[in-house]
């Protein structure tokens, strides 16, 4: 289908999966009719942007970090976490920009990442059974009949919580509180209390050196903003469509149709039909785009998935987020990387080490391992270089509390540990120390291939 043909509602033609049946579609059409006159939450020229800083990712020119909670809460909604999470996603950042020696893009899944897919349209508890959980923006969490009803009004409450974290998210990074200085001293002060303190203390004190060198030459928080503020951009799952469909708007400078819901939206891998109305309602948005990519997923498809998404072949349009599991990643991506290099297609490549490495516990908590994660990051990095194709960032589900909800890390958290802090209504998150822990170790992961491929040149040269 071309797409002189689309518009924002032509996904209502398609075949659609994960979508919750709302009772009163006279309530949903008037919600969505007053999300249609509220203002973007994010701009056309913010979403370009950061569509340059994804070309430089799949050039191997910057390094993507994109990491936040499964699903936001309604109810766990205070400043003080939004600005947790934002301190952590920082430090990571830090790290990582030394480490791989580019600029590492920052985003956030803060600001909209309310609703979720699920495995089951209903659950069943102690014989009764009721309506999945699919996040708050669209029904509560509480095992009740009343909570499971999918509520439209909670939409157009999604809309003023992630306005007032995009209030928040942008007075951080541009009022001081995201100077390097002050970052970077966050860090020492993890690195001193980390099992793993001097192992990473190299890193940290060769921060603490450039740091000091730039002062030296006169480049400081007052007189160099790329020290004192931060580029932050927010993600989510465009999952429920008649929430993107009415934040959808034209851009007054080009003409061209952009999802205003959040800077950069991702299609799951439950949802990636190619006739499906999520692909064919994200194809004609000009945000930047990413697309989950799982084990199921065959060559053939994926490159028609590719130019569904990105017929023009734009740089930075189409990030493909690889989600494989630590046990299939060697089995199942070489050929997906290899397929898309010979067919010429540019796109950043992204590794999410979380959904394919979710397992239960004896007492039925799911969790995810920490060494499971690390280890498909690692796979990650060496099947893409085997194709000297660049690893262009990390997907992550985080959050700046410290809860347990993983096991693993420097902390050596185990299943028994889990019941002390284990808060999250869908999938385990690293708390604070496991997601900077597994910022040092890919920064040394992309330090040792840095230093590899630059002595592979001056041998070359030789």
């Amino acid at each position: 289908m071309s797409s002189a043909t689309w518009s924002p509602e032509s996904w209502r033609t398609r075949p659609i999966r994960q979508v919750p049946v709302y009772p009163d579609p006279a309530a949903l059409g008037a919600v969505e009719q007053r999300l249609r006159r509220f203002p973007p939450l994010v701009f056309a020229g913010e979403a370009r942007r950061l569509k340059e800083g994804l070309a430089l990712a799949a050039a191997g020119r910057a390094f993507v970090l994109q990491g936040g909670d499964c699903a936001e809460s309604f109810a766990d909604f205070t400043a003080n976490t939004i600005r947790d999470s934002f301190r952590v996603l920082l430090q990571m950042a830090v790290v990582l920009t030394f480490g791989g020696g580019v600029p590492v893009v920052k985003l956030g899944r803060m600001a909209g990442q309310f609703a979720k897919p699920r495995s089951s349209d209903v659950e069943t508890v102690g014989g009764e059974t009721l309506p999945s959980y699919r996040g708050d923006i669209v029904n509560g969490a509480e095992f009740t009949a009343e909570a499971r009803v999918p509520d439209p009004k909670r939409m157009e409450f999604g809309y003023f919580q992630s306005a007032s974290t995009l209030n928040l998210l942008r007075a951080f990074a541009s009022g001081g509180y995201a100077d390097l200085h002050q970052v970077h001293r966050w860090n020492l002060g993890f690195v001193a209390r980390s099992p793993l303190a001097e192992r990473y203390s190299d890193i940290a004190r060769r921060i603490d050196e450039t740091l000091a060198f730039m002062g030296a030459c006169g480049m400081n928080s007052a007189n160099t903003a790329q020290i004192r503020e931060t580029e932050f951009y927010t993600s989510h799952e465009a999952l429920l469509l008649p929430y993107e469909e009415a934040l959808t708007r034209i851009d007054s400078t080009t003409g061209e149709w952009y999802g205003c819901s959040a800077h950069f939206l991702w299609v799951g891998d439950r949802t990636r039909q190619p006739d499906g109305a999520h692909i064919e309602f994200l194809r004609g948005v000009r945000n930047p785009l990413g697309m989950k990519v799982g084990p199921s997923l065959d060559p053939d498809e994926l490159l028609r998935l590719i130019d569904l998404l990105n017929p023009a072949d734009e740089p930075g349009r189409l990030t493909l987020i690889a989600r494989m599991g630590v046990e299939k990643i060697a089995a199942r991506l070489p050929a997906l990387v290899r397929a898309v290099k010979r067919s010429g297609r540019r796109v950043a490549w992204m590794c999410d080490p979380m959904h394919g490495n979710t397992i239960a516990t004896a007492a039925r908590l799911k969790t995810r391992s920490f060494d499971a994660i690390l280890g498909e990051v690692r796979a990650f990095f060496d099947i893409l270089a085997a194709d000297s194709v660049p690893a262009g960032g990390v997907h992550v589900e985080m959050t700046g509390q410290d809860v347990t909800e993983c096991v693993g890390g420097a902390h050596r958290l185990t299943e028994a540990d889990l019941s002390d802090r284990y808060e999250t209504f869908c999938d385990p998150r690293l708390n604070a120390e496991q997601s900077l822990e597994l910022a040092f170790l890919i920064a040394e992961e992309l330090k040792a291939r840095r230093a590899g491929a630059a002595g592979a040149a001056a041998v070359a040269a030789q």
